[in-house]
């Protein structure tokens, strides 16, 4: 089981909007030097949403040969087309990702039945591990607790959930009946250090991306159960658990990592660059962590 600070990294890309591999391999040291324990590749904060499946693809590939083998690599794999994220899974697979991660299907609104079938019928069809991504606060879709153990239950290569609601009650209902070895992940950067306290094993970060040293710190502090030093550091992050939400995920991170001088400024539309009125509140934030 993967425990710790698992990134979930932003996708750099340069001021035209084209992928920045130099860039990109920059970011995977970065990751690599401060301590973090996995790499989620082109998930929600690397704007999954904007690249096509070539690009999907080869961003995965990427980061799987910088890596090399020294951390696991998590491939954003989910779709709200059941055979469409089937055909990413199989790619990830191809290009060597150690496991995927797969968000709940956004606009269509399945049930709970929907949603316990379209993850099997994707882990029956690609034999690699799957990480089950809750996030109804960009979906629409909540996957209901219960849902997610039974699917845990029931599939064996289905073995994590990242849980991105913030609710600590769900959180500690989680672990409390979860089978054994199944991995509980946060998605919510200032809930995770309670969420590991809780019996969690880690977190699917976004403030990671520009604190991977301190996230890594924080995390291994929490599953040691030493949760005063867990949360005095933490102090530090908290401003950017908070700030880097100002706009919607990646637009800040992106911002912040720019003012760090590890990107560019580019990012895709939809999505905008990060409002001006927003710079002093994240660059203070920044600033707080003693990251500028």
């Amino acid at each position: 089981m993967i425990t710790g600070s698992l990134v979930a990294m932003v996708t750099p890309m340069t001021r035209t909007g084209a992928i920045d591999w130099a860039a990109l391999d920059k970011l995977v040291d970065f990751h690599l030097d401060g301590g973090t324990n996995a790499i989620v590749a082109v998930g929600t904060t690397g704007e999954s949403a904007t690249l096509d499946p070539k690009e999907h693809t080869e961003v995965i590939a990427h980061v799987v040969k910088r890596v090399d083998k020294r951390i696991a690599v998590i491939a954003g794999t989910g779709a709200n087309a059941t055979q469409e994220a089937i055909e990413l899974s199989k790619a990830a697979k191809a290009v060597g990702a150690d496991s995927c991660l797969s968000v709940t299907p956004y606009y269509n609104k399945p049930t709970q039945e929907g949603l316990y079938r379209h993850y099997c019928a994707i882990a029956e069809a690609v034999e690699i591990d799957q990480i089950l991504y809750n996030v109804p606060s960009r979906t629409a879709c909540d996957l209901l607790p219960e849902t997610a153990l039974r699917l845990a239950r029931d599939v064996p290569n289905i073995i994590g959930l990242k849980e991105a609601t913030g609710n600590l009650d769900r959180a500690r209902w989680l672990v409390e009946h979860a089978p054994q070895g199944f991995a509980l992940y946060s998605g919510d950067d200032a809930t995770a250090v309670e969420f590991i306290l809780a019996g969690g094993h880690g977190d699917i970060s976004v403030t990671a991306n520009i604190a991977p040293q301190v996230m890594a710190q924080v995390c291994a502090l929490a599953l040691a159960g030493k949760a005063d030093e867990a949360r005095a550091l933490n102090e530090r992050l908290m401003p950017l658990h908070q700030k880097l939400f100002v706009e919607a995920n990646p637009i800040p991170v992106k911002w912040a990592l720019e003012q760090m001088g590890l990107i560019e400024s580019g990012i895709r539309l939809p999505l905008t660059e990060l409002s001006e009125h927003h710079h002093a509140t994240v660059l203070d934030a920044l600033k707080h962590a003693g990251l500028v």
